[in-house]
């Protein structure tokens, strides 16, 4: 492995943390019905089963503050009910036949605040994870000087890279946080 294998790993896994954090943000309800806001709830589905809603069924967005969801199974629509009551979201569905409904009401600004506090936790937890990748590539470059693989001129460039792709990506996770956070404070 050579120093820009390390390099290049840290930025791979700097990047993902980035995307996940995305990723997460889009489940945070910010007062619009999203399919991302449910499709990955686990539903017990089949005698035991477990599946991701997204595999039982259709999600619409019909109006800005209502999802339908149209399960393509009849009998699992009392499963998904269970499933969206017993999320995290908070949410009430409504079935109505073999389609049920999701109204989401405008956010009070007690939840917008709580809602803040959950992102400003998932992003400090994500900055945590690239903190831990910056270790972790560090080591590996302190351990190839040690076996005499790279110089400590190398050694200082690699430290000085690794320092910066962590900078980038820790500004990143703060723009995500920006963007999300002016998202859910806007009424």
């Amino acid at each position: 492995m050579s120093m820009d294998d390390v390099l290049l790993e840290a930025e791979e896994k700097m990047s993902k943390t980035a995307d996940f954090l995305a990723s997460e943000f889009q489940t945070v309800r910010t007062g619009k019905a999203s399919p991302a806001l449910v499709e990955n709830i686990s539903v017990e589905a089949y005698e035991g089963t477990s599946m991701k809603l997204r595999e039982l069924a259709g999600i619409s967005t019909p109006e800005a503050r209502l999802l339908l969801i149209q399960p393509w199974d009849a009998s699992t629509v009392e499963s998904i009910r269970k499933a969206l009551e017993s999320s995290s979201l908070g949410i009430t569905p409504q079935v109505d036949g073999k389609i049920i409904r999701i109204p989401f009401p405008e956010l009070s600004q007690q939840r917008r605040e709580e809602l803040v506090k959950i992102i400003k936790k998932m992003t400090e937890d994500q900055r945590i994870v690239v903190r831990h990748i910056r270790r972790d590539s560090l080591d590996v470059l302190k351990k190839m000087q040690k076996e005499s693989k790279i110089t400590e001129d190398d050694l200082s460039l690699g430290e000085k890279e690794i320092q910066k792709l962590t900078d980038d990506y820790t500004k990143k996770l703060d723009s995500h946080l920006a963007g999300k956070e002016k998202e859910l404070m806007k009424i």
